[in-house]
């Protein structure tokens, strides 16, 4: 299944797959972009993200984490 900068639950749960060894919370949303930016099922244009899709995704992933 094929994901984008709307997909914020999955881009999360995808996250927290791949870097079960990552502290969302002190994430830099440049890395946090990168690491998104290279999930094997993400497909959209990497300009179209901005700081509010990042902080959601980000609360989104510390919350997979609970």
């Amino acid at each position: 299944m094929k994901i984008g900068w709307s997909d914020i639950l999955e881009i999360a749960i995808d996250l927290s797959e791949a870097h079960p060894d990552i502290d969302p919370q002190w994430i830099s949303f440049p890395d946090m972009h990168q690491k998104i930016c290279s999930l094997k099922n993400f497909e959209d244009d990497p300009q179209n993200s901005n700081e509010k899709i990042l902080e959601a995704i980000q609360m989104a992933w510390m919350d997979e984490l609970d």
